[in-house]
Formats: C-alpha cells, sequence, structure tokens
C-alpha cells in the first residue's frame, strides 16, 4: 500500500521506495520510431541513477545513439503508484553496477556470461519525475466517488507530486 503521506512530505524518497518494490517499467527514448519498451531497472538513489542491462542490437540501443533523454514508466505492484521518470541517457558500461546487478536472471539473457560481447548497459541520469500516489482502500475509494457524484468536484483519491533530482556534478 503506498504510503499517501510520505507521498505529500517526501515524494522522492516514495519513488525510491516503490522502484524497490517494483522489478521493471517501460523505457523509452524522445523521438523513438518503436513503442516504449519493458525493461528491469537496477536504482541507485544516492546518484539518481537508473541502470538497465539490455543486448547490443536492441531497438533502443540504436535510438539512444551517443545520448538521448528517456522516459522511463512505472506502475507499483498493487497499483496505487504510478511515475514517469525522464532524463538523460546513454550506454555506459560500469563493472561496479553490473557486480550489483548481476544475477541468475539477467545472466539468463547472456550465453557468454558478464563478458558476452552483446551486453549493453545504460546509464539513465533522473532529471524529472511526476509520481501519482492513490488510494487501494476500496471503502475510502467509494466514499469519494460518492461525495463527487452528489455534491460536485473531483474525488480525492490521492497526491500527484513533481520531483526534480539534484543533477551530480
Amino acid at each position: 500500500m503506498t504510503d499517501l503521506k510520505k507521498a505529500e512530505k517526501n515524494p522522492q524518497a516514495l519513488f525510491w521506495d516503490e522502484l524497490d518494490d517494483v522489478t521493471a517499467g517501460m523505457l523509452g527514448v524522445e523521438g523513438m520510431k518503436a513503442n516504449l519498451q519493458p525493461m528491469s531497472h537496477h536504482a541507485e538513489p544516492a546518484q539518481g541513477k537508473l541502470w538497465f542491462v539490455t543486448r547490443r542490437g536492441a531497438e533502443i540501443v540504436s535510438e539512444i545513439g551517443q545520448g538521448a533523454t528517456a522516459r522511463y514508466v512505472v506502475v507499483g505492484d498493487d497499483h496505487d503508484f504510478h511515475a514517469c521518470a525522464s532524463g538523460p541517457i546513454r550506454v555506459h558500461r560500469d563493472e561496479r553496477v553490473l557486480d550489483d546487478l548481476w544475477n541468475p536472471v539477467v545472466a539468463s539473457w547472456f550465453e557468454h556470461g558478464r563478458d558476452d560481447p552483446d551486453l549493453v548497459m545504460l546509464e539513465m541520469d533522473l532529471r524529472e519525475a511526476d509520481v501519482w500516489a492513490s488510494t487501494n482502500n476500496g471503502a475510502l475509494f467509494g466514499w469519494e466517488i460518492a461525495k463527487a457524484n452528489l455534491k460536485g468536484g473531483e474525488p480525492d483519491v490521492g497526491v500527484r507530486a513533481k520531483i526534480e533530482f539534484a543533477v551530480a556534478a
């Protein structure tokens, strides 16, 4: 269940907490001809970064080229948290990060393991995100819907916040 008080007071902390619980989202590049594609992320909150591992031949790699602006969309497991984050993305291999994220699931995609010539890492420096946190309490949701229908106005079922990430020097 998403913490609505945290969404109001510290949406950035909520964002990172939710990313710990979600295994994948949808990644795309501005101007990309193809649709966003599912990707698993590795979060580095202290650096304000997301990392992805993919294949050299993936369409998104060619779309990134020497660098681009990406959007990453995540939905919480309980469907009470949604976020869309954006920032520059580039192809960049970092062995320290690869050590942290390497596991049997990642390994299963690469025939030659960590040294597979097809393995590519994508580094996304987060600049901003919009987050939506909503209640998953059915009674509260029903009450807000009924109240809005009877009295007018919109139901109050959650919080929307904009996050600006610090740019690393």
